[in-house]
């Protein structure tokens, strides 16, 4: 993300904080970067992000990431995405759709 970014120009603070917030993963995380990047795939895959969705593939496989691992990430979020939608109102549906 650079320092041009809109919101860095309406709210330079709270960018800045944003930015280095980001910036800290990178720089102190415990996680290695394959399995950084694959989470970080999972998670744009998951809220739809198309530029976010590349960056993170491409960050994942220069990461050392196997086709097959990220295949099998972007499964577990169809999956797990998948359940959240089934399970997200649990209740409601039941309350309509269960018993006759």
């Amino acid at each position: 993300m650079s320092s041009k970014s809109w919101y860095m120009e309406q709210s330079r603070a709270v960018g800045s904080a944003f930015i280095h917030f980001r910036n800290s993963f990178q720089e102190k995380s415990v996680l290695d970067k394959k399995t950084s990047e694959l989470i970080q795939l999972a998670c744009a895959c998951l809220l739809r992000c198309p530029h976010c969705t590349e960056d993170h593939l491409k960050g994942a496989l220069d990461a050392g990431a196997s086709k097959q691992e990220v295949a099998e990430t972007l499964l577990l979020t169809a999956y797990e995405g998948a359940g959240t939608q089934l399970a997200w109102r649990k209740e409601i549906f039941e309350k309509y759709l269960g018993e006759k």
